[in-house]
């Protein structure tokens, strides 16, 4: 039996002594960080949006087994969001698309979750209407056309089926169901509604496929929706993907268990509660940011070195080299030279390595 077959479906129910030390835990982070994220500036805040939006999209597809380009993400984010950023790039009608939605669901927290909405957020999903090279409805409840929804795998040959999801003829009254809950005002603590909103919209996994990244952008609403703002700070999907293995064991487990859903919320809650953690971090971070570009303004620099400045602050990818930087900003490797020497006599840049080996770092001292 899965849970939604439970005669007191959709009723859950948990043991509230086992998680309210935790749940205690997490809202007092949540407050403690929600205040640094105030004292930091708009500029700041933009630039801790960008990096955990860039981080919870790619994260949640990684999730699904799709490696998406950062680069992209964070350009097409920074485009929708008017945000500068030091290294735009085109991105593709499939990562806007993801964007699109993501966007929608954290900065539209307010507004109601309708069938119409996410059926929008699934054709973002998937503009051309396949989910790799498998021919898919797209922006409409899955239908069964090919046979029951099923979480499957093989091994040794053979097939396992992990969860099978609700018949597509009850789809429509489950997620009316599920939507009505969602957009009332009941007295339930939003943190447990968070994780609640997740397993129930994963639970009836309404598409043919993207359901995973819907539920987790849901989640996302909802804890916007917690904390009353659109800027995100921690990233829910990036520890879900540190706890991959475990994530799908909880869901199974609870999927094929009774109403009593306590184990869930623990496992959330805790995810959650590291998801924090880890964006303690990133505030550092972007202080450091924040303190060192105090001492750059202090020389004059042109655009392509505020742009390599930025792109190292950031996490680039590999050495900086001067064949680099002549490829990025479209500049002979003389010119890259030129740029890289004044950066190290200007105590912005070290020189690290000799000859082939030379490459470039920021220097992060006094």
């Amino acid at each position: 039996m899965y849970i939604y077959e439970n005669q007191n479906w959709p009723k859950f129910i948990w043991r509230t002594e086992e998680i309210s030390d935790l749940l205690s835990k997490v809202s007092f982070l949540q407050g403690n960080l929600l205040g640094k994220m105030q004292q930091l500036g708009f500029d700041l805040q933009q630039e801790a949006l960008l990096h955990t939006l860039t981080d919870e999209i790619t994260k949640s597809c990684e999730i699904e087994g799709e490696n998406l380009n950062s680069e992209q993400v964070r350009s097409s984010i920074a485009r929708r969001l008017n945000i500068k950023n030091s290294n735009s790039i085109i991105s593709s009608h499939h990562i806007d698309g993801i964007v699109e939605m993501m966007v929608d669901a954290t900065h539209n927290y307010n507004a109601p979750l309708t069938k119409e909405r996410i059926c929008a957020w699934h054709a973002a999903l998937f503009p051309t209407g396949y989910s790799g090279m498998c021919k898919i409805k797209v922006g409409d409840l899955r239908n069964d056309a090919d046979g029951p929804m099923q979480v499957v795998s093989s091994k040794s040959g053979r097939e396992i089926v992990y969860y099978e999801a609700p018949q597509a003829k009850f789809l429509p009254e489950m997620l009316q169901e599920f939507l009505t809950w969602f957009n009332s005002s009941l007295e339930l603590n939003p943190l447990i509604k968070a994780a609640i909103s997740h397993l129930w919209f994963i639970t009836l996994h309404p598409f043919e496929d993207g359901n995973g990244r819907i539920s987790r952008a849901i989640t996302d609403m909802m804890l916007a929706k917690a904390e009353n703002t659109a800027y995100r700070f921690y990233s829910m999907s990036a520890q879900i993907q540190k706890e991959k293995k475990m994530y799908y064991q909880i869901l199974e487990s609870t999927q094929k268990g009774n109403m009593n859903i306590t184990d869930w919320l623990k496992w959330f809650l805790e995810c959650l509660l590291a998801s924090m953690k880890s964006s303690e971090g990133l505030i550092e971070k972007i202080m450091q940011k924040s303190k060192l570009w105090q001492k750059f303004n202090l020389v004059a620099l042109d655009d392509n070195q505020r742009k390599i400045i930025n792109m190292l602050f950031d996490g680039f990818e590999g050495n900086l080299t001067s064949g680099k930087w002549a490829k990025i900003c479209k500049c002979s490797q003389d010119t890259a030279g030129r740029s890289l020497k004044y950066l190290v006599e200007h105590d912005i840049l070290e020189q690290v390595g000799a000859g082939r080996s030379t490459h470039y770092i920021l220097k992060c001292g006094d």
